[in-house]
């Protein structure tokens, strides 16, 4: 018992710990994002090649959204595990986890090696039509980006070990050296070095291999709560079972990012216009980059959700468990407000990164994405309220009212009405009120799943301690 005393989880006022353990996760998100802004920023301002460069990272933008997906989705479940097993001071199981977490990360990673050997050109094609230098452009950069891609999925293994104990601070470190190595590699390959759009690969793979080294060091020489065993590295299909059954949603909650940026590039693609259809493709690659700092900081606002309420729920800890979710919708609408202001505030200096040195072309971009900013900004409240209680509801392991959250927000809604948005003349402003609308719709859902789970789970538990 005096163990778990001394775990902050079960001790630190809970309006302290959900800003303690979530501002790393803060930070270690958004810098998830800072890989592909700069990359776009160096590859849009190279000169003649900048705005092809960024049609073909817009098209090889989906598959690292969904090497991102599995590799977090999977951590995701490793983490509430690791928390609830912590919790409930079951150290075997704990070891086990560890070891089926990393066997899980090397078969991840083999996947996408094949992807990237065999795959990348056709999933470039199907997006670029006829435009053979968006194609060879692209099909380059993703082939580095999915062969190398152990990087992001071991960092996204072992951030988890890492969070799974509160050490977030550690995790952030991690990704800071990681995000600083991806922006200084990118301006030295891009333009001293004139590696073009392979640099921009370069940096982001070996920027992740720093990451996950770094990770690695923190959890071997610091995280003596989790102990590490070869034996655990033999499969356990219960221990896979179990993370898979948070995890799974998880993954594919996150992948929905990757068909809603494929989705919208095929609609803005048939946009019968076709300078309109290019200018439409390229600034939504942008727009949705930008956008993932506000994303990626509600996302780690409910990963600290996940560990810290995962944690007191195992030990059936009505108050905490109370006060973790009053607490960290809170917080995330105080992250979202900010964000918001910032974005609304800095709409023209974030667009200008990205319209340098590209000529006429580059104008027209950087004034859609400042349109794009402040008009699709407006939503941002709602989504942070909307993935607080996909945290609250992975915690509690619901696998299936989580992924209904994202359905709503990444497709079901998202697609359709861009959709109708594009069939408008002034589809160019029009398009970006898609997102405002679905964030306030799915806002409205998550609110009453919610109310339910809350009736559930934590309504008949025992108020004593």
């Amino acid at each position: 018992m005096e163990e778990i005393k001394q775990n902050k989880m079960a001790t630190t006022p809970m309006n302290k710990l959900i800003w303690k353990m979530g501002l790393p996760m803060i930070v270690s998100m958004i810098l998830q994002s800072v890989y592909n802004i700069v990359d776009t920023a160096f590859v849009i301002n190279m000169g003649e090649d900048g705005i092809a460069g960024n049609l073909a990272l817009t098209y090889a933008f989906p598959i690292q959204l969904l090497i991102i997906a599995i590799g977090v989705g999977t951590g995701v479940g490793i983490n509430a595990l690791l928390s609830k097993k912590l919790g409930e001071k079951n150290t075997a199981v704990a070891t086990k986890t560890v070891g089926n977490g990393i066997f899980l990360g090397l078969c991840i990673y083999i996947v996408f090696l094949l992807f990237g050997l065999f795959g990348c050109r056709w999933f470039i094609s199907i997006q670029a039509g006829d435009n053979a230098q968006a194609i060879e452009m692209g099909t380059s950069y993703l082939k580095i980006c999915s062969c190398l891609s152990f990087g992001a999925i071991g960092f996204a293994i072992f951030e988890r070990f890492l969070q799974s104990t509160g050490k977030t601070l550690y995790s952030t470190i991690s990704q800071i050296t990681g995000a600083l190595t991806n922006i200084i590699l990118d301006y030295v390959f891009i333009y001293p070095c004139k590696m073009g759009i392979d640099g921009a690969a370069w940096a982001t793979v070996i920027g992740q291999m720093v990451s996950l080294i770094v990770a690695m060091l923190f959890h071997y020489l610091a995280n003596k709560e989790l102990k590490n065993s070869i034996k655990a590295l033999k499969p356990s299909w219960s221990i896979i079972k179990s993370i898979y059954r948070i995890g799974i949603s998880a993954t594919i909650m996150q992948g929905l990012l990757a068909v809603l940026m494929l989705g919208m590039t095929q609609i803005l693609g048939a946009v019968k216009i076709s300078e309109t259809a290019d200018l439409l493709q390229g600034s939504f690659g942008i727009y949705y980059k930008i956008m993932q700092f506000a994303l990626f900081a509600a996302i780690g606002l409910s990963n600290a959700i996940i560990s810290i309420l995962s944690f007191n729920y195992g030990m059936q800890n009505k108050k905490r468990v109370k006060d973790c979710i009053k607490f960290g919708i809170i917080d995330s609408f105080i992250v979202a407000i900010v964000i918001t202001i910032l974005f609304e505030c800095l709409a023209v200096p974030l667009s200008k990164l990205f319209g340098m040195a590209s000529g006429e072309g580059g104008e027209a971009i950087e004034a859609t994405v400042t349109m794009a900013i402040r008009i699709a900004s407006i939503g941002y409240i709602f989504m942070a309220f909307s993935i607080a209680i996909q945290g609250v509801l992975q915690a509690f392991r619901y696998a299936l009212s989580p992924l209904i959250i994202s359905l709503l927000r990444l497709c079901i809604l998202a697609l359709p009405v861009a959709y109708l948005f594009t069939l408008s003349p002034n589809a160019v402003n029009m398009v970006w009120w898609t997102f405002p609308i679905i964030e306030f719709a799915t806002a409205l859902v998550s609110a009453l799943i919610l109310k339910f789970a809350y009736n559930k789970k934590v309504r008949p538990m025992s108020n004593e301690l």
